[in-house]
């Protein structure tokens, strides 16, 4: 089996390697907190479908976000989930575990995409079929040391940890050759519950910082 054209990593993520990871009640809840992110640097939003009306409201949150942040879309499961979120606009598509269907119809659409997986036979699974990289979650089981373990027979593989982590932990995840990380709850805390925004602007603001740091300690991008 050889590895299909993966649709390549975005400026955008290359600039700050970190994704964050959307989950509420409806999307109309998204702007305010997307605001807040790309205020603190965090330019990567991932509308997760688990949150009710991410397909109704994705053409307005591009609209309105397009010029300063990348929209894409998460927790895709299937190859119409696939299709709908790219015909919406969605940046790049990411999904909970290894669902080649999705990878098939980004890579076809030439858009990046982050399928999921655990073991080693997953993640090369999402590489062969032209993922743009894997996710590796839950990622917060396994450690950092995980990734370096991978590296040693797949050290080409580019990786998204997901699933976990918190804003200390990002800068070891980079280091042990991360291509980004990707966070959830630990960043957005309360954000979606009446919690301070400004405070999340700060929480992002720091993170993009320590990853920042640890990009440029390992010497790479």
């Amino acid at each position: 089996m050889s590895q299909l054209q993966s649709p390549p990593v975005s400026a955008v993520l290359q600039a700050n390697p970190v994704v964050a990871v959307l989950r509420a009640r409806h999307a109309r809840e998204y702007a305010p907190v997307i605001e807040a992110l790309v205020s603190g640097g965090v330019r990567s939003i991932e509308l997760t479908l688990s949150t009710d009306g991410v397909f109704d409201l994705l053409p307005q949150l591009k609209q309105q976000f397009g010029a300063d942040a990348e929209i894409g879309v998460g927790t895709v499961i299937s190859g119409d989930q696939a299709r709908e979120a790219l015909d919406g606009g969605a940046d790049y598509l990411v999904t909970p575990a290894m669902v080649t269907d999705v990878v098939h119809a980004a890579v076809e659409a030439g858009v990046p995409v982050f399928p999921g997986g655990l073991t080693p036979t997953e993640l090369l699974t999402g590489m062969l079929a032209g993922a743009t990289a894997v996710k590796l979650f839950p990622a917060s089981t396994v450690g950092p040391g995980y990734l370096g373990q991978l590296r040693g027979p797949f050290p080409a593989m580019r990786v998204i940890p997901s699933g976990g982590i918190g804003i200390d932990d990002a800068a070891d995840w980079i280091a042990a050759g991360a291509l980004a990380v990707s966070l959830g709850g630990p960043l957005l805390r309360d954000a979606f519950s009446g919690g301070d925004l400004g405070a999340l602007t700060r929480r992002a603001r720091q993170l993009s910082g320590l990853v920042a740091e640890a990009v440029e300690a390992r010497g790479v991008r």
